[in-house]
C-alpha cells in the first residue's frame, strides 16, 4: 500500500519527460453522465498539463485542456490561470480526495474536434467533487504508480445549472518518465451493478506486455490480476466502436456511450491522439458495468518532418 506521503508531490527526476500526475474519473451508474480530471506536472519543461472533460445524455462534450498552465507553488496542487482555477486536495491519505474547479470549457458537438482546433462556445464549468476509497490502493508492480476504486459525490456546475452527482470512479497517481508517444497502451476501470470493481492496464513494451490490474468484489479483498486481453474495433480518431476486453476472469463486451478524446502535443512537435470513452461493459452472466476506457497508440501520432 502506498505510504501516506506518496499521495503528494515527489522530487523530480532529471529527464525532460519526467512527470507526476493525478488522474480522477467519475461515472453515474446508468452511464448518463461522466467525466474526468487530470493534473500532470512537467517540472523540467516548467509547465503543468490540466484536463477536465464532461460527457452525458443530451449534452455536447465539454473540454478544458491547458498544456501551458504554470506549475503549482510549493507543495500545493492549485492552478490559477486566466479562465481556470482548480485545486486537488488530499483530505485523508489513501482514502479521500476533493477537487474544486472553476473554468470555461469549450463545448464540442463533434468529439473529434477535440483532436483539432477545439473551436466551440465557451461554457462556465465547475466541479465540487469528492473521491472516497471503495477499497485499498493497488500498487503497480515495479513502477511508481497506484490506483484506487472510489465512490464519487458532490456537485457539477454547467452554465447556470447545478447537477448533484453520486456515482463511482477511479483515481491514480504516478511519478516518473511518461512518454505518451512511444508505447501502445490500454487502460480500463469500472463498477458493476453488484458493486464489484475492476481495473486493468496493458502497456505493449518491446519485449513483453505489462498488464497489471485488480478485481474488487463487494465487501471483499482486492484480487490482483495479470491477464488483460484487448479486442477492439476503432473508428475515426481511434475512438472505440465495439469489441471485448478480458480482465482476469471477466469477459466484457464493450459498448461505447460517449467519447472525450484528448490531443497530445509533445515537446518535440509530436501531435498524438488519446481516445477516452465512457462505456458500458456486459458480462455473459448478465452483470453490467459502467466505466472509462483509454486507448493510446503510436500509430495515431504524427511527428514533425
Amino acid at each position: 500500500m502506498a505510504a501516506d506521503h506518496d499521495e503528494l508531490r515527489h522530487p523530480a527526476g532529471t529527464e525532460a519527460l519526467w512527470n507526476e500526475s493525478w488522474y480522477f474519473d467519475f461515472a453515474s451508474d446508468d452511464g448518463s453522465l461522466g467525466g474526468y480530471v487530470r493534473l500532470g506536472l512537467l517540472p523540467n519543461l516548467n509547465v503543468s498539463w490540466f484536463w477536465a472533460y464532461l460527457v452525458g445524455n443530451d449534452r455536447p462534450l465539454l473540454a478544458v485542456r491547458d498544456h501551458e498552465a504554470p506549475l503549482p507553488r510549493g507543495k500545493s496542487l492549485e492552478i490559477r490561470t486566466d479562465g481556470l482555477w482548480t485545486d486537488l486536495t488530499c483530505e485523508t491519505a489513501n482514502d479521500h480526495w476533493s477537487i474544486g474547479l472553476e473554468a470555461f470549457a469549450v463545448s464540442l458537438d463533434d468529439p473529434l474536434t477535440a483532436y483539432g482546433d477545439e473551436r466551440g462556445d465557451l461554457v462556465p464549468f465547475g466541479l465540487d467533487l469528492e473521491w472516497e476509497g471503495a477499497g485499498p490502493p493497488f500498487d503497480y508492480p515495479g513502477v511508481t504508480r497506484y490506483e484506487q476504486a472510489c465512490n464519487v459525490h458532490g456537485e457539477i456546475l454547467v452554465g447556470s445549472d447545478r447537477i448533484a452527482f453520486d456515482g463511482a470512479g477511479e483515481r491514480d497517481h504516478s511519478w516518473g518518465v511518461r512518454d505518451w508517444w512511444r508505447f501502445d497502451h490500454t487502460w480500463v476501470a469500472g463498477r458493476m451493478g453488484d458493486d464489484s470493481r475492476f481495473h486493468a492496464t496493458l502497456v505493449e513494451l518491446e519485449n513483453f506486455n505489462y498488464a497489471p490490474g485488480f478485481f474488487l468484489p463487494p465487501d471483499g479483498d482486492l484480487e490482483v490480476t495479470t491477464s488483460f486481453d484487448v479486442d477492439l474495433k476503432c473508428g475515426d480518431g481511434g475512438l472505440p466502436m465495439s469489441g471485448s476486453l478480458d480482465v482476469g476472469a471477466l469477459n466484457l463486451d464493450v459498448t461505447p456511450l460517449f467519447h472525450a478524446p484528448v490531443r497530445l502535443d509533445g515537446p518535440e512537435g509530436e501531435i498524438g491522439q488519446l481516445a477516452r470513452t465512457l462505456c458500458r461493459f456486459d458480462e455473459p452472466d448478465g452483470r453490467t458495468a459502467v466505466g472509462w476506457l483509454e486507448l493510446g497508440r503510436q500509430a495515431w501520432t504524427t511527428r514533425p518532418g
